[in-house]
């Protein structure tokens, strides 16, 4: 069962009717509880990064969620401001983060391109695994983000995307898994990803 966690800046109802759509088994969870028993865990993202914090926080599951992914290792994926929380530091209302990764979230130059990047945009692999199993460099995915991860780390970059220069649009490191872009609006090729993650959980 995967788990996906139902805040209030989240965008949780999205994926999961992405979940249903392919036979995946989920439920929304919003305590321990619920996170204990799962497969995989899933953070979605719309909205702020000092929204999502200050939910996770309200909600009691900060520590409990950093147990079971960074020391049970239970599959995690990250989904837009689910990705950027991962990091030390947003400059989105100066949000100190979970730390997971080491790295800053950054703002697009708004004198450069618009803010925020709404639409679909390339995403090219940097690196393979069981998650991207099946999917193409050069496939187009679902984004909508002002700011933009940068990891102290760059063997943890998972894909690139260019928008007026090179970008991290996905992450990973053993079990974590984080994106950029809407992998629940992604269409067909969203989809596989959501899929290959749930099998994670099933091995």
């Amino acid at each position: 069962m995967i788990a996906i966690i139902d805040y209030k800046a989240g965008n949780s109802t999205s994926v999961e009717n992405a979940c249903k759509k392919m036979n995946i088994e989920s439920r929304l969870v919003s305590d321990i509880a619920g996170l204990e028993s799962a497969s995989g865990i899933i953070l979605p993202g719309v909205g702020s990064a000092k929204a999502t914090m200050d939910s996770l926080s309200e909600l009691g599951i900060i520590d409990k969620l950093s147990e079971l992914v960074l020391d049970k290792k239970v599959p995690f994926l990250g989904i837009c401001v689910g990705l950027q929380v991962l990091f030390e530091h947003s400059e989105e209302d100066d949000t100190d983060c979970l730390g997971w990764f080491k790295g800053q979230v950054k703002q697009f130059d708004k004198s450069k391109v618009r803010v925020p990047q709404i639409g679909w945009n390339r995403v090219d692999w940097k690196q393979s695994n069981a998650v991207n199993k099946g999917s193409k460099s050069g496939n187009y995915f679902y984004f909508v983000n002002s700011y933009y991860v940068v990891p102290e780390d760059d063997g943890i970059i998972m894909a690139v995307t260019d928008y007026n220069g090179e970008f991290v649009s996905m992450v990973s490191s053993g079990n974590i898994y984080a994106s950029q872009f809407h992998i629940e609006k992604s269409g067909t090729a969203g989809l596989q990803l959501l899929k290959n993650f749930a099998d994670l959980g099933e091995k």
